[in-house]
């Protein structure tokens, strides 16, 4: 079980480091999905920071348990808010953006307390 808790942790913070990527280089599909929910091009880079701290806590909680159970936990909170925010402009097709994350962010906090 811990080899999926790895594997899992490792493609979930590459996926949050390239979304980081994404905000930080104002990519414009990325500015386009940000600002339609109401997010100022300022709060870039604070999300940015919040998935770039995500990734690493995951990565270390490989070998500290609560500190990867408390990155889950904030990623888990941090994709609950962006769908959030995707439905509050009633956004349903932008909704996959933070679904998938969403999904891999349970698995990864399910799967680090799981094997903690």
């Amino acid at each position: 079980m811990f080899i999926a808790c790895v594997i899992v942790s490792i493609l979930f913070s590459l996926m949050l480091l390239i979304s980081a990527m994404g905000k930080l280089t104002k990519m414009p599909k990325v500015v386009e999905s940000l600002t339609h929910v109401g997010v100022k091009p300022q709060q870039f880079v604070i999300l940015a920071g919040l998935e770039v701290a995500a990734a690493i806590g995951l990565i270390i909680g490989l070998w500290v348990a609560p500190l990867g159970i408390a990155a889950g936990i904030g990623s888990v909170l941090y994709f609950v808010g962006a769908i959030i925010a995707h439905l509050r402009v009633k956004d349903t097709k932008g909704l996959s953006g933070p679904a998938v994350p969403f999904i891999l962010a349970i698995a990864a906090l399910v799967l680090r307390i799981v094997t903690a």
